[in-house]
């Protein structure tokens, strides 16, 4: 404790002398304001002191910004203009007022347009995606970042395009798409080579290393999390080095080594008091709890989960403390401290109501900002169509049978909107049947070929006893109940991102990793399994309260290659064929009621994301002995 008081003394004392040396610039600068023409020196004055206060106080940046700007208005100065427009913009965003951020940084690009600066455009224009990055806009975000990047690559901005590369490959990895994120990740680490620019090479390495270890792939994240702290170390880049230490913490607390983890986690608490890094603290102190919990050293776990709590909710890091709420509260409803651990529980809840409500606001923001656009381009589209109406005006007047022409044009203007309109329709009805791949394919070529795979996972459903449960229903009770689960299904597979392929009868068919490949597949489809069974307990509950008869399901996955393709030639349909298949259905029909069966094949892609219970080797028709698992969470 003694030790922990000392640290906590330092590094107040660091802030009180930084804050010190802060203050004494800005006193300085002041004097200097107070003697200065209204001139361009007085604009750089006020620019300096507005910098220096920015972080601590965003809003004075703002005034100062404001102020410098009416002067290099007044003395026509565009590129003190195109400056400090560019900073409110970015002061703006630290506020978190998206809006204002958005419109000074547009502000901010017409000035450099107008001086011609396409090095800055482009660096907006990256700025911009990562407002709209912030808000969970990632369409949006993209968008703006591939607008940077041509510009950049156009120009030979090398390191700006290495910038807005790694910028790319986050958005990526924030939806998910690894594969994408590790493409872009890995051009940005070669051009970051090639330019030498070792502080992205080690930023680069350290997003690469996370991206990996979403994918539980923890031999890839370890070697690059490695190699972006030695980038760091040699870099003197010590905030990196504390996030990339408790990364590789992580990494083994995934692969259950605590002894490591703990390691990790320490080196990095150690370094963040150092250099007072709170933020990472709050993170290291947590997992070192999470750490100590796991090995059943529970006294240890709740002194560091309540330090980390303690700092967290100081400083207002709710989703850390949200976290570690929830951890505390897990841990003394272990150790049989039932009243401490609601106590705790109750707070994670309201922590988590603020964090919703957060999001809620980032997405009214969002919302804002794109009706904004919507707004601009109304009225860029509106001006647009005057002035075509007054050059189809000239037009007309010289023209010989205005109103024969308008005749026709009508009749062409309506008879294309027909030809668009059933163009839609068919492509709904063609996407309701197949997948969006397969029905670009059959659209372009009149053909679809037949396409093997892999890695994919494959799911069968069915209801045990659904002949004599449908027998004591009417047959419009029946089908309102099948297409009820049924949407229930659909809307659960279609989150995981999975293809539905057919039902027939009371069976459900669907395949994960399909026609778009992914190393994902089999943990999606589990995941959406466990939702299934969740889906059905549910509703056999309420069944049951209503004294109506209940389904109750079984499930059976298996993982392997298959066959995809079209069959049909006046009704499509996308169907899989393999050994796979056969052996998935095979899987359902060796279940239990409300388990989820799944092969030795799936049990090796899943083991260490769920927990799983090996049945022994059960017959299974026409397999023989197959090696099968029950998932439980």
């Amino acid at each position: 404790m003694r030790n922990f008081l000392v640290s906590l003394l330092l590094i107040f004392v660091f802030q009180l002398e930084a804050l010190a040396q802060s203050n004494h610039k800005i006193d300085s600068l002041s004097r200097v304001l107070k003697t200065e023409k209204e001139d361009t020196n007085k604009i750089n004055t006020l620019y300096e002191m507005a910098w220096e206060l920015s972080q601590n106080s965003p809003d004075t940046a703002i005034k100062l910004d404001k102020q410098a700007l009416q002067i290099a208005e007044n003395i026509q100065w565009k590129n003190g203009e195109a400056k400090l427009t560019n900073d409110m913009g970015w002061y703006y965003y630290t506020k978190g007022d998206y809006p204002s951020a958005l419109e000074y940084t547009n502000k901010a690009i017409t000035f450099y347009e107008e001086l011609s600066d396409k090095r800055q455009i482009a660096s907006m224009l990256g700025n911009i995606g990562t407002f709209y990055t912030d808000q969970g806009d990632y369409p949006k975000a993209l968008e703006y970042q591939f607008k940077a990047l041509k510009l950049a690559e156009d120009n030979g901005y090398k390191r700006l395009q290495g910038n807005t590369l790694g910028n790319i490959g986050m958005i990526y990895e924030s939806e998910t798409d690894y594969p994408k994120a590790l493409e872009y990740d890995f051009k940005t680490l070669k051009l970051a080579g090639e330019i030498g620019d070792k502080i992205l090479q080690a930023n680069t390495s350290s997003n690469i290393g996370l991206v990996y270890q979403e994918q539980s792939d923890y031999s890839n994240a370890l070697e690059f999390d490695f190699k972006a702290l030695k980038m760091a170390e040699d870099n003197g880049k010590s905030h990196l080095q504390v996030k990339v230490l408790s990364n590789i913490g992580i990494v083994y607390q995934k692969q259950k080594d605590y002894a490591k983890a703990l390691e990790q986690q320490f080196k990095a608490l150690k370094m963040a008091e150092e250099i007072g890094d709170n933020p990472m603290k709050v993170t290291t102190l947590g997992f070192i709890g999470s750490d100590y919990g796991q090995t059943g050293k529970f006294k240890e776990a709740e002194e560091f989960l309540k330090r980390a709590i303690a700092i967290g909710d100081s400083l207002g890091i709710n989703d850390k403390s949200y976290l570690f709420e929830l951890c505390i509260s897990q841990l003394y409803d272990t150790t049989g401290r039932p009243e401490l651990a609601f106590e705790h529980y109750k707070k994670a809840m309201v922590l988590k109501d603020t964090l919703f409500n957060v999001d809620k606001g980032k997405q009214i923001t969002r919302k804002e900002m794109n009706y904004d656009f919507d707004k601009k381009e109304t009225a860029a589209k509106e001006e647009q169509e005057k002035k075509d109406i007054r050059q189809r005006t000239i037009r007309n007047a010289i023209a010989v049978g205005l109103a024969g022409a308008l005749i026709f044009l009508i009749v062409v203007y309506r008879q294309r909107n027909k030809i668009k309109l059933g163009k839609k329709r068919s492509d709904e009805l063609l996407l309701n049947i197949l997948p969006e791949e397969v029905a670009e394919e059959l659209k372009e070529k009149g053909s679809a070929e037949a396409k093997s795979f892999d890695e994919v996972t494959v799911i069968f459903t069915d209801f045990k006893g659904f002949t004599s449960i449908a027998e004591k229903l009417s047959a419009k009770e029946l089908v309102t109940e099948i297409d009820y689960c049924f949407k229930g299904f659909d809307n659960i597979i279609h989150k995981y991102g999975i293809e539905k392929i057919k039902t027939i009868g009371d069976s459900y068919m669907a395949a994960s990793g399909l026609p778009v490949a992914n190393k994902t597949h089999a943990k999606d489809m589990v995941s959406a399994a466990l939702e299934i069974v969740k889906f059905m307990e549910d509703h056999k509950q309420q069944r049951a309260k209503e004294g109506k008869p209940v389904f109750e399901i079984r499930i059976g996955i298996n993982s392997g290659h298959v066959v995809a393709g079209i069959v049909g030639v006046k009704k499509f349909a996308y169907d899989i064929w393999g050994d796979t298949v056969n052996l998935a259905s095979r899987m359902e029909s060796s279940g239990e009621p409300g388990k989820i069966n799944i092969s030795g094949s799936t049990y090796e892609l899943v083991k260490n994301d769920f927990t799983c219970t090996h049945r022994g080797k059960i017959q299974a028709k026409n397999k023989g002995e197959v090696d099968m698992y029950f998932v439980s969470k």
